[in-house]
């Protein structure tokens, strides 16, 4: 069974196809390239697998199932809760003036103290009292709260969250570090996931919080020694240079487990001897268990890593192979050369 599989997926823009009936699959610990010239739907295509877009039609399947929060009992009592309070609120603000009015004005007197039993009594007949006439507008209330918190879900149910947590993780064509923090606290940003801490826990500085911080402290280094960066734990994420940077955002996307991690053009700007390290670093990544799709303009790092090649051309898959094969493929060499090459 595959890992992640595509099918048939499009992304269209208006009238502009961006990806027009790509099928693709990736076994575990598989390291899969995607090529292609300048606008062929490599980026597009990352950014329907990690939810940043919608596909406009077919699949994206991980484990076999789609990629797809599904409802739950705790979305039964989110949706219920937000309707109880949407409805408690509703009727406070109709009757709010009189609710003042029978509650504080009523029971206040001047240097006296203010009479809190007779006060809450007041509000409890005056709840009754109006009930008949609170009825439709808080049920009226409560089925719009149940509706929008329906909504809500319903347009992040397949979103960029739900997708991490199912265990994909990206890196991005322009470096997205966060500049001013260091190296140590960009990795643990992609370790919130894992979290159970609630936030009245981080508030109190319970015992639960700081045991976690201490995790995720540990598995951040060992993170950082793995891609090459333990010398630089404590220096700022825009003090790096450029090569650190980029492994930087891959042990930002390691931090989150992922089943599959993609890289969007990790080799982009690097130097021979950096682009030869990234291949030992992608290859030691492919040892954790963890696939990888890889999109670059650097053959070299494409040909020496990859299992499988899968070429794109204005959004459509034009070819699939080894390295080799696709090397031969005379639709690749049309693809970016033009005909008369394909011809010679």
């Amino acid at each position: 069974m595959s890992l992640l599989e595509l099918r048939s997926v499009s992304l269209r823009f208006g009238g502009l196809a961006a990806l027009s009936d790509v099928s693709l699959k990736v076994a575990a610990g598989e390291i899969l390239s995607v090529i292609g010239p300048n606008g062929a739907g490599k980026t597009s295509l990352f950014n329907v697998i990690t939810g940043l877009y919608p596909p406009s039609g077919g699949q994206v399947l991980l484990r076999a199932k789609p990629l797809r929060q599904s409802p739950s009992i705790a979305l039964a009592l989110r949706v219920l809760a937000v309707a109880v309070v949407t409805a408690l609120g509703v009727g406070l603000l109709i009757q709010v003036q009189s609710l003042f009015q029978v509650a504080v004005i009523d029971h206040y007197v001047y240097q006296e103290p203010f009479p809190w039993g007779a006060a809450a009594a007041s509000v409890r007949e005056f709840i009754a009292q109006r009930s008949a006439d609170l009825f439709l507008p808080m049920v009226l209330a409560a089925i719009a709260g149940a509706m929008g918190a329906l909504i809500s879900w319903q347009r992040t149910r397949a979103g960029s969250e739900v997708v991490a947590r199912s265990g994909i993780s990206r890196t991005f064509q322009n470096i997205r570090l966060f500049a001013e923090l260091s190296a140590l606290d960009n990795v643990r940003i992609g370790m919130d996931r894992w979290g159970r801490a609630t936030m009245l826990e981080a508030a109190v500085r319970a015992p639960r919080f700081f045991h976690e911080c201490a995790e995720q402290t540990a598995r951040a280094l060992e993170l950082l020694r793995f891609v090459g960066l333990g010398e630089q734990v404590h220096r700022r994420a825009d003090e790096l240079p450029y090569g650190d940077q980029r492994r930087l955002e891959i042990a930002r996307a390691l931090a989150t487990k992922p089943a599959i991690l993609l890289l969007d053009e990790p080799a982009a700007g690097m130097n021979p001897t950096e682009s030869a390290a990234l291949m030992e670093l992608i290859r030691g990544i492919r040892e954790l268990g963890t696939a990888i799709i890889l999109i670059d303009h650097h053959m070299k790092v494409v040909m020496g890593v990859s299992d499988r090649v899968v070429v794109l051309d204005y959004g459509r898959k034009i070819a699939e192979g080894t390295p080799q094969e696709v090397c031969a493929n005379p639709a690749v060499i049309e693809a970016y050369l033009g005909k008369g090459a394909s011809a010679a």
